[in-house]
């Protein structure tokens, strides 16, 4: 299985040195970049099949998915970027 995503917590105590922080907002920013890509990726799959089964296995896919971006942008709040960063 490919890991396409960084294994961070997004924690926003992670101390209070500067570097710190921008190193958890740019690994929250590339991974909110890989989602939407992942989105788009899963919108097609669903929009491309005609088997049951796999517009299933793509509508599970869009919600874990849509679910992951909701939790980027939740952590995103919590570490106060502006809404115009958040791809």
């Amino acid at each position: 299985m490919k890991l396409l995503f960084s294994r961070t917590t997004y924690d926003t105590n992670e101390g209070d040195s500067l570097t710190k922080n921008v190193t958890a907002e740019q690994r929250l920013m590339e991974d909110l970049r890989k989602t939407r890509i992942e989105l788009e990726i899963a919108y097609s799959g669903f929009d491309n099949v005609t088997d049951p089964d796999l517009i299933d296995c793509y509508i599970y896919k869009v919600n874990a998915v849509l679910k992951r971006y909701k939790f980027l942008t939740e952590k995103a709040a919590e570490l106060h970027l502006p809404p115009e960063k958040i791809p």
